[in-house]
């Protein structure tokens, strides 16, 4: 009977909250219960925290701290969601968050500032760090602090681009590197970097998205046929100049070709969505991350 009660207990409170981090439902099954003697003997062992061994809520026996993001309680009254890790502090998170939401408490690091790995690589924070060095094989340790000095990394390069005679296109370039690089666009056959005194043609870069990070555009209006060519995107600090290119492919305006354009788009379209028919039968649902690389 007992049991019975239990089992109608988490699936009612599992329906009306659908996040349950770090166990919080088995917390809840053992009110109650209360803390008693502790006895280390009877604790579990762990073999792998990213955010480092926090206590219980008896203060008894280790447990896995929460990470950066993970919801916590936000004070000491409860003991739901868990504790925070090592350099991490719960706190209410009120970005982002709309007037028919409710913030929720997250854990935050206490030191929001970026370290540079002995891998190379710019972490957000050290808490950032830890946490990956704990998930991948290959260790490594803090440099120093602030990000590493490196030659820019074209994040996403832009594409290939294929439209008609009087309509407008984007190229997009995503970069980042410390020292920020400049980002400047080039026409091939073309000295100067654009927009120069092209009217139809303008450029805008601004920070971000990521910290670090730089994202330039380069604008086409109404395009013509003499826009058609591979455009490049450059970008360059005091460590190395990185690039990548795409091509512009401009279609005239007319019957014929619009009609062809359309029908090579619909049947592309019918054949990728046969080719995931067919990987879906597979039951191939393993997806791969997608990376990067840019040389000097």
């Amino acid at each position: 009977m007992m049991c019975l009660v239990y089992v109608t207990v988490f699936i009612a409170i599992g329906s009306a909250t659908p996040r349950f981090h770090h166990k919080g439902w088995l917390r809840l099954l053992k009110e109650g219960e209360g803390c008693g003697r502790c006895n280390r003997d009877f604790c579990r062992k762990l073999t792998h925290c990213p955010a480092g061994v926090v206590l219980d809520e008896c203060n008894c026996c280790p447990e896995c701290g929460n990470v950066e993001g993970q919801i916590c309680d936000l004070d000491n009254s409860t003991y739901f969601y868990g504790r925070c890790g090592k350099n991490l502090v719960c706190r209410l998170d009120t970005e982002g968050v709309g007037s028919r939401q409710v913030p929720e408490p997250q854990c935050a690091c206490r030191f929001p500032n970026s370290v540079c790995g002995s891998d190379g690589k710019t972490y957000d924070n050290i808490c950032r760090f830890m946490e990956l060095q704990a998930r991948s094989k290959r260790k490594a340790a803090v440099k120093h602090k602030g990000p590493c000095a490196s030659a820019p990394i074209i994040s996403l390069a832009p594409r290939d681009v294929q439209n008609f005679t009087g309509n407008d296109i984007i190229f997009g370039c995503e970069v980042f590197a410390y020292p920020i690089p400049n980002l400047d666009w080039k026409k091939e056959g073309r000295k100067a970097y654009l927009p120069g005194d092209d009217a139809h043609i303008s450029v805008q870069t601004r920070g971000g998205p990521h910290k670090y990070g730089l994202t330039g555009w380069l604008q086409i209006q109404s395009v013509k046929e003499t826009d058609e060519g591979t455009y490049t995107c450059y970008t360059k600090n005091k460590f190395g100049t990185v690039f990548a290119s795409a091509k512009l492919t401009v279609i005239k305006q007319d019957s014929k070709s619009a009609k062809a354009v359309i029908t090579n788009q619909i049947g592309s379209f019918i054949t990728d969505n046969e080719d995931y028919d067919d990987d879906t039968e597979d039951g191939d649902d393993e997806y791969e991350d997608e990376e990067y690389a840019s040389s000097d």
